[in-house]
């Protein structure tokens, strides 16, 4: 094989296989030195070492392993180069009783606990809202801050300098990592449950890149959710986050086409759908609902959602979708969670329930929201109202605003198909 084509495949593979374990191998080196930031630093080094040596010698059978193996031992090089055994003795002792040791042995053990610890962490109160997802987000899904800052609607430098200082924060505070109990677990649940549904949105819809999707990232998601759950098996709102996932994640075989190509909602094939997910989805809204009753209060923000894609979900056909109580549903989360986002999403089910007419008016209404100001789904959005209003110059050109705005490669080719569809010249006469 040529040179240049090997250095390629060998790149991919690193590209690929870093996305699937950055955040165990973080994780895990987090364990071992008690330091997000000098974890994040020494998982970097080991890929820098994937990018010089697996051009020349290939990609390993277990490239996963070969990069755990280069990050605990750039580990195990950074505390005997800088000397912190030897010359830090009576502190590294004196923390060692406070129940603080860098954990050598057990680097290979419990990654799945290590992620959960990892979120914890970085959800810490020392740290801001902001700044608690924005590290997540980085440490748990390998986003670049540029990926963070369009999934947050802010500028890049702003999630730079939250990073940097978390970061910071956390080494200086000596977050403790480990998974709280009691009432520390209660009041540093709903930034948890918070990052967690960022990571499935992440990969459910990639901010970025070649695929419209990042399963493996739902995944994560999901698992850690489900561990939420069973950790604080009396709060609604982790049973109506894991009802939510699990739903969604129901549709993702059907999200896409042969050649990965996205299937919006309206043609998938329903009996792609996994109903293994579906049913474990709707058990966990419907405990997240008694749980509620129980409490005396009313659904929150993710069981509410939850309830919305299990609207979707009990329809046998799109045509059968019960549109109206979808609005009903957005009317209560839009009082819990004013958003402009919510607001659109309200939009497209008035749309679908009272016609385009309102809905056009309802998104016009927003439009100027300076939160969707660069936010690709209001054109896109707006587009398919237009669409339906046969106002068809118009709609192109939403969609064609819309592709200008998304980074995702396979949402620009969708939305810049649909703009296609609707040129003057490749119109159908009847």
């Amino acid at each position: 094989m040529d040179p240049s084509a090997t250095h390629s495949v060998a790149n991919g593979a690193i590209e690929a296989v870093w996305r699937i374990e950055s955040a165990k191998i973080v994780a895990g080196l987090a364990r071992m030195t008690r330091d997000v930031g000098l974890a994040e630093e020494l998982a970097q080094e080991a890929l820098l070492a994937a990018l010089e040596k697996w051009p020349g010698s290939g990609v390993p059978d277990n490239p996963g392993a070969w990069l755990m193996a280069a990050a605990k031992n750039r580990a195990l090089d950074h505390f005997r180069h800088n000397k912190l055994i030897e010359a830090k003795h009576e502190e590294i002792g004196r923390e060692a009783e406070e129940g603080f040791m860098p954990d050598f042995d057990a680097f290979e053990n419990d990654i799945g606990d290590d992620l959960l610890r990892l979120i914890f962490t970085a959800c810490h109160p020392v740290l801001s809202t902001e700044a608690r997802a924005a590290l997540t987000l980085k440490l748990l899904c390998g986003l670049t801050t540029d990926e963070i800052a369009r999934a947050f609607l802010v500028p890049e430098p702003t999630v730079a300098q939250r990073i940097v200082r978390a970061k910071r924060t956390l080494a200086e505070a000596r977050v403790p990592f480990e998974v709280p109990r009691g009432d520390e677990l209660a009041a540093r649940l709903a930034s948890v449950l918070e990052v967690i549904y960022l990571v499935f949105n992440e990969g459910y819809s990639a901010t970025a890149g070649d695929d419209w999707m990042r399963p493996a990232l739902c995944e994560d998601a999901l698992r850690l959710g489900r561990i939420l759950a069973e950790l604080a098996p009396n709060e609604p709102e982790a049973h109506g986050l894991v009802a939510l996932m699990e739903i969604q994640a129901s549709r993702l075989r059907a999200r896409t086409g042969p050649s990965g190509e996205p299937i919006l909602l309206m043609d998938q094939d329903r009996a792609r759908w996994d109903h293994l997910l579906v049913r474990r989805g709707l058990a966990a809204l419907a405990r997240a609902e008694v749980l509620e009753r129980e409490a005396g209060g009313s659904l929150g923000p993710y069981a509410l959602q939850a309830a919305i894609a299990a609207c979707h979900a009990r329809a046998l056909m799109y045509s059968e979708t019960d549109w109206r109580r979808i609005v009903a549903l957005y009317d209560a989360l839009a009082q819990l969670l004013p958003s402009p986002v919510v607001d659109l999403n309200r939009a497209v089910a008035v749309t679908m329930a009272y016609g385009p007419e309102e809905g056009l008016a309802l998104v016009d209404a927003i439009a100027a929201e300076p939160a969707l100001r660069g936010y690709h789904l209001l054109p896109s959005v707006r587009g398919d109202f237009l669409e339906k209003l046969g106002r068809l110059d118009e709609a192109r050109g939403e969609f064609e605003r819309a592709a200008s705005l998304t980074r995702n490669a396979r949402e620009i080719r969708l939305l810049l198909d649909r703009a296609a569809a609707l040129h003057p010249g490749l119109r159908v006469v009847k």
